[in-house]
Order: C-alpha cells, then structure tokens, then sequence
C-alpha cells in the first residue's frame, strides 16, 4: 500500500460479510501546521499544568507539616530535576495562558481569518519563550541579590 489515504480498514457487516470500510483520517495524512502543533501542545500544557499542581500541593502540605518535611521540598525542587520541572511548569503556565487567550479572540471572531491563523501560533509560542525567559532572569536577580 504506497498512498495511505487509500487505507482500509476491513471489517464485518452485520450479516458478517467482509466489507471495506476507510480509515479516518490521522496524523500521517495531514501536513502539520502551527495551528495544528499549538493545539496539540494546549493539550500537552494543560496536563503539564495538571501535574504541575501536585508538585505545588506537595509543596504547601509541607509548609504546613512543618521546617523538615519543607526543606525536604526545597531541596528537591532546588536539584537539576525539580529546577526542570519548575521551569517546564512555568513554560506550561505561560503556553496554557497565551493560547488560551488566543482562543477567547477566535471565540468573538477576532484573528479568525486564515492569513492570521499561522502568525498567531508563532505568537504564541514566542510569548511563552519570553515570559518565561522574564521570569526565570527575574527569580535569577532575586536569588542573587
């Protein structure tokens, strides 16, 4: 099978004949677009986000439990691993927000129009770039000084 839109799929009808049925179509058939990768990385974000939020909770029990189980917190979150996935949480906060808010624009039939779909995407991803690079120099200057 050369051309995959011609996939099939067979299956049974109810008097149980072989039947032909088309695949729907999936990833390998459409060409990927900006729009297509930040709705797939909404996604991703908002599970990220989901999880994320754990890690915060973890957070403010130990607070509460008191200094050992707090320290405990802050020196895991302070190794290379939790310092990555502060910074994959920051990233997911400000990807989840930027698109969110790009969808609110679509929703009142603003930047709806083809030619503005694509630059929107980018714009989107270079905002989460930047707010998250801010952020990140920001709690860097604070630990510093």
């Amino acid at each position: 099978m050369n051309d995959i839109r011609k996939a099939q799929m067979v299956g049974k009808n109810s008097e149980a004949v072989l039947v032909e049925r088309p695949l729907s179509p999936h990833l390998g058939v459409y060409r990927w677009a900006p729009t297509m990768l930040a709705s797939i990385l909404n996604r991703a974000t908002g599970i990220a986000l989901s999880v994320g939020s754990v890690m915060l909770v973890w957070w403010l029990v130990a607070a509460a439990t008191g200094p050992q189980a707090f320290a405990t917190v802050e020196n895991f979150l302070a190794s290379p691993l939790g310092l990555l996935l502060l910074l994959g949480w920051t990233a997911s906060l400000f990807f989840h927000l930027f698109s969110g808010l790009r969808h609110l624009a679509w929703d009142h039939g603003v930047l709806f129009a083809k030619p503005s779909l694509n630059p929107l995407s980018y714009a989107v991803m270079v905002l989460t770039a930047l707010a998250t690079a801010l952020v990140w120099f920001a709690a860097y200057l604070k630990i510093e000084g």
